[in-house]
């Protein structure tokens, strides 16, 4: 009875589409809801740490003085946590199969030094900042000033 089934089982699987496809060359279907890989904007990510204290396989590292972001892929599990916790929306889930690897390999990526016209703009800003803070200041002790008038009188 056995081998009638391993025969019946053998003789449809001659006449049918296989089931595997030459990987490589043909790309499967991908299903709905596929998580797939994890990318990063590294432009706009500021390197705040919270996707990496949130990853719960310690798959990302990040290292705000040297300005680096490091996943391990082999460690990931695709989860989207660091994706949901991500302020600045930097990171997303590539709906795609990652790239097959033969070897085991840390991803690291780094923000691009600014350009003079961006250090211009960020000294122009902090300029800016410092003299609102003054002006807030001079306000606040004026208020007080007229404050301490008022009273005395």
């Amino acid at each position: 009875m056995g081998s009638f089934k391993l025969g019946k089982m053998t003789l449809r699987s001659l006449f049918k589409k296989p089931e595997t496809v030459m990987y490589p060359v043909q790309k499967r279907y991908q299903p709905e809801g596929l998580k797939g890989h994890i990318l990063n904007d590294i432009d706009t990510c500021i390197l705040c740490g919270i996707c990496e204290k949130r990853c719960p396989t310690d798959a990302i590292s990040v290292a705000k003085k040297d300005g680096s972001w490091t996943i391990d892929r082999f460690r990931c599990v695709q989860c989207g946590t660091c994706v949901r916790e991500c302020p600045k929306d930097s990171l997303s889930m590539d709906p795609d199969y990652p790239a097959p690897a033969s070897k085991k390999s840390v991803e690291v990526l780094r923000k691009p030094e600014p350009t003079e016209e961006e250090k211009a703009a960020a000294a122009a800003k902090e300029a800016a900042k410092a003299e609102r803070i003054k002006a807030a200041l001079a306000a606040k002790a004026a208020r007080e000033a007229q404050q301490g008038n008022a009273a005395a009188e």
